[in-house]
Parts: structure tokens; sequence; C-alpha cells
């Protein structure tokens, strides 16, 4: 679990220098001011709560994106010394991919999203990269790369590939004939084409390496092995155009380490791949926005299998409640990287403090409909007055500590608007799948699917 202990050793240091600051409460006040949970609609049909939840979230992007940029804001408090100006890579992916979902559910009209967009990756295109690959944090009004750590100035791998995968999808949706879709599609084809995957290589044709600085160099020396959050890494850099990397470096980096293969039962529940008791939920859910998990499997794992048992065991282990956590139960689960009562923590089964996140049970609808729908009916009917807002839910809740979020991240605000998309329509699942490079990709690194059977007969 080094990458993520890694990331979190930063967060750790920064996120919550000023949380309880006059700065956030400035910043926050403003659009709270007006907003009462208490007035939330009530006795919602499951399909009408499905639909608001998706909506009120996707004001996070829309409303609350960065003015001069378009992208979205890493959260919605002030917690770093860079004030309002921190836009992230990877949750503008996240976010760009809920602008689709608010274009075809008619929440604002097709052709101001497709302007938007335009905006950011007109932005994007002027930004700071790094061999075409973009830093964990941007200045989303200057362009300028604002570091992650100290040595993480530079190419950020992983928060790239989450930023192509939700550009991949706005280019397959929106095909309009028009000026601004074919303008949208034209630079997001030079943005994608002119990224250098295989210089994350690092010269060497069996690894794959997270991170690369012009000042600090190979420093940081991740490399990306095992099962976490970055498959999708790995198939869009399979899936470059112009740079890709090898079948070999998927099987000799990615598949070669002691938290791979696992295959051991949890609560009953066989976990094919990773840590013991699966890890943080967000491994179920970021990669897999775009990427469908319906039947896609290669030679280590069916990945819908994968996903739904994953979920099962946190769900499982929610329910078993070892801890003895107050408020857990079938109705309120869920373990992942969020805010908690003392700072910021990657919660799984092996990692319980007893904060709940909503992102992670709310984001698993397409794995565990009837236990999704339960905690999101709980979240929203029993505890909405404490952690319902203008953007959704907040970001986590600890009823052993009395403690409930008033901040938002794009990171997890992102995955609820699209994984519930994808339970009810597959769009997202549907657009990336048909991009004709992952298609390459997939098909490059002997992945199965039934998107890639339906595309070779047409």
């Amino acid at each position: 679990m080094k990458y993520i202990l890694f990331h979190l050793s930063i967060l750790a240091c920064i996120l919550f220098s000023t949380t309880d600051s006059t700065a956030q409460k400035k910043r926050t006040s403003t659009a709270a001011a007006t907003f009462n949970p208490a007035n939330r609609p009530k006795n919602l049909s499951d399909t009408a709560l499905l639909e608001l939840v998706q909506k009120q979230t996707f004001r996070y992007f829309w409303d609350f994106g960065h003015p001069v940029s378009g992208m979205s804001r890493e959260r919605s408090n002030v917690a770093f010394d860079y004030g309002d100006e921190v836009v992230t890579t990877g949750g503008t992916g996240f976010g760009i991919m809920a602008m689709i979902v608010a274009a075809e559910r008619g929440w604002v009209p097709r052709d101001s999203v497709s302007n938007r967009l335009l905006k950011m990756v007109k932005f994007l295109s002027k930004a700071d990269h790094y061999h075409g690959i973009f830093p964990h944090w941007l200045n989303g009004g200057t362009g300028k790369i604002i570091p992650f750590g100290r040595k993480d100035d530079g190419g950020d791998l992983v928060e790239s590939s989450f930023l192509f995968q939700g550009l991949l999808c706005a280019k397959q949706y929106f095909n309009g004939n028009n000026n601004v879709e074919r303008d949208l599609r034209n630079r997001i084809t030079w943005i994608w084409d002119e990224a250098e995957w295989d210089w994350y290589t690092r010269g060497n044709p069996d690894q794959l390496f997270w991170h690369w600085s012009p000042n600090n160099g190979w420093a940081m020396n991740f490399e990306l092995r095992g099962y976490n959050e970055t498959l999708i890494t790995y198939i869009l850099a399979a899936s470059s155009p112009r740079y890709p990397i090898t079948a070999q470096i998927y099987n000799k980096c990615w598949a070669q380490s002691d938290h791979f293969k696992n295959g051991k039962e949890f609560y009953g529940v066989k976990l094919p791949l990773g840590f013991d008791f699966g890890g943080p939920m967000f491994f179920a859910h970021y990669s897999f926005l775009g990427l469908d998990p319906r039947n896609l499997k290669d030679q280590y794992a069916d990945y819908w299998e994968q996903n739904v048992n994953h979920t099962l065991i946190n769900y499982k282990h929610c329910v078993a409640n070892p801890g003895k956590f107050k408020g857990y139960g079938e109705n309120s689960w869920g373990l992942t990287a969020s805010d908690t009562y003392d700072g910021y923590n990657a919660f799984s089964p092996t990692n319980d403090f007893g904060t709940i996140t909503p992102t992670a049970a709310l984001s698993s609808f397409p794995y565990a409909p009837e236990k999704s729908m339960k905690a999101l009916r709980h979240f929203y009917d029993d505890l909405g007055d404490k952690i319902w807002s203008e953007y959704g839910f907040t970001d986590a809740f600890n009823e052993s500590q009395n403690w409930y979020a008033k901040s938002h991240l794009a990171i997890d605000q992102g995955p609820i608007i699209v994984m519930i998309e994808n339970y009810r329509t597959g769009l997202l699942w549907k657009l990336f799948m048909s991009n004709p490079d992952v298609q390459n990709g997939l098909k490059k690194l002997n992945f199965e699917s039934p998107a890639l059977k339906a595309i070779s007969k047409n």
C-alpha cells in the first residue's frame, strides 16, 4: 500500500493546515448561507432520489468550478497555503464525466457543457505539462504547477490517466457537426496524442513509473505495481496512438507484486486480486468510471467479480463492525479515502477508525444496488440534516466522534454521479469503451470484453 501511504503522508502534512480557519469559513459560508438541508425534498421514489443526488452533486463541478479554467477545485474548503487556486487533474477528469451526464439528462444545455469543456481544454493545452503528462495540481488561474509534494513537482501519470479517461469520454459524446464540438474533439485528440506514456518507463521495458520531474527526475521512484486504483493508467498507456507502452510492462510490472494476486476469502467472499480485505473502495471506482468491468477479463481476473466481491467484503465488514463503532450497519457502510475528524486517511477493513464516507457506498451502485440504496436512504433521510448540502453529501462522518464533515472533495463527489449513471444507463462505460484507441489498448493487453466483441462484429 506504499502508493496510498505516500500520498497520505503528503496530504496529512498540508491538507488541513487551515481546516478551521477564517478563510475556510468565509469561502464556505457564501454558498451555504441560503441552503437549509432540513428543507430537502422528502418521500422521494428511488428514481427521484438518485436523480436528485446526481444533480445536486453535479453542482460542485458546475457552480464551483474554477472561473478561469473551468477545472475542478481540489476541495470546497481552503486547505492549502495556495488559497482558492488549487485545481485537480484527476478530479477534473471525473468532473468532465459528470458534465456529460448533465448534458445527457438535460440539467444544463448541451452547448453550455461543450463550451465549458472547450474552455477547459484550451486551458490545458497551455498549462504546465511534462512530456505531455500533467501534474497532480495546477493553479486554476495561471496553469502553473502547484507541487503536490517537495519532490512531486512534475508529471503525475496516474492523475493524468483519470483526466484522459474523462476527456476520451467527452470526445466520444460530443460528436456534433458544429464548430464548438469539432474544435473540442480536435483539441482533445491533440492533447491525447501528445501524452508520452512511454517516457514514464524510464527506458526500461519492464517498468512504469508514477512521477517524473524536470527538477527532481525520477527521485519519487514509485513503480505502478500491484492491484490498486491505477489499472486505468495501464489501459490508457497501452492505448496511446503515438507513445504507447507494451504488454510486457503490464505483465512484468503491474502484475508482479506481493499484493497483486490474492485468492483468499474474507467474510466468506473470495477476493481475486489486491490487498487482504480489498483495500479502500476507490480501487473499484476510479479506474472503472469509464472502463466497463462487466465481463471484463484478462489472464489475471474477472473484473466484475473483483469489484462486486470487493464491495461485499467492505459491506460485510461494516455490518460485522468488529471495532464496535457507532452507526455502522447494513444501511450505513462504506470505507474509502476521505476527510476525517483528525485529518485525512484511506479507510478500509484493515484501517478502520469509524469514519463512513458516502462515496464508498454510493459509487458502488453498479456492484451492490440494493445495499447502496439502503445506504443512500439512510444518508439522505436519516442523516441529511447533518451531511446533505448544496453540493450533495459532504465528504464523510464519524458518529463515534460526533463528527460530520463540512467539506467536499472532487475525487469523492465525481464518482457518485458517474457510477450512479453507469448503474442507471451505462452511459460512461459505453462512451469510453467505444473509443477506437481504447479498444486497441485493451486488445494489446489481451483483455476480453463484450464491448470488444460487439465492435469487432460491426
